[in-house]
């Protein structure tokens, strides 16, 4: 599995926990392209919180340095790190290029 496709599976693995914390009615679809925040998300605000320190803490335990999703630099981009699965995937990738070269 390369880098991506794990990075992938860890934001994933994170929205299924969700899921299994959420009435069925209320689940998100799980997949690249989901929504994680803005107008067409379906996760509140202390949903998206639980996934990002989900997200956050497996990151960390894998690749054994400390990566935190919500710094100045994530909160001040024109395009939101947070807009889709996609668009995390893309950022954390982004992280650890820094810490941890492939």
């Amino acid at each position: 599995m390369d880098r991506r496709e794990e990075v992938l599976a860890i934001i994933l693995s994170a929205l299924e926990s969700l899921n299994l914390e959420l009435p069925e009615a209320e689940r998100v679809k799980v997949g690249p392209t989901t929504p994680l925040f803005g107008p067409d998300a379906t996760l509140d605000s202390l949903s998206l919180v639980s996934v990002i320190v989900d997200v956050e803490t497996a990151l960390t335990m894998r690749w054994d340095a400390p990566i935190s999703l919500t710094d100045d630099r994530a909160m001040s981009r024109e395009i939101s790190p947070f807009d889709t699965v996609g668009t995390l995937t893309d950022y954390v990738l982004e992280l650890l290029q820094e810490i941890a070269p492939a």
